[in-house]
């Protein structure tokens, strides 16, 4: 994990742990991480979602479909949790 960030660096972070502390808290973290590349913090649960925010902007979350293999991308917790009671049904 990174161990130095910048202003909009530790917003994300702190966005992204304000959705944990909101929809998942007590949910097991598999990883903290910060990826250097697209500069995304996040969050990455052992339920197979990741929570993650980028240059201080709101968190996404992201969830993979086992179908498919994909990587589904959502910018709100309402659009995961329709999509997650959709895959249910």
């Amino acid at each position: 994990m990174k161990t130095s960030f910048g202003y909009s660096d530790a917003m994300s972070k702190a966005k992204v742990w304000e959705a944990y502390a909101k929809h998942y808290g007590g949910e097991e973290i598999m990883e903290e991480g910060f990826n250097l590349n697209t500069g995304y913090v996040y969050l990455a649960l052992d339920n197979g979602i990741a929570i993650a925010s980028c240059f201080g902007q709101e968190v996404i979350y992201f969830v993979n479909d086992f179908e498919t293999e994909e990587e589904l991308e959502f910018d709100s917790y309402e659009d995961l949790q329709n999509y997650l009671i959709d895959k249910a049904l």
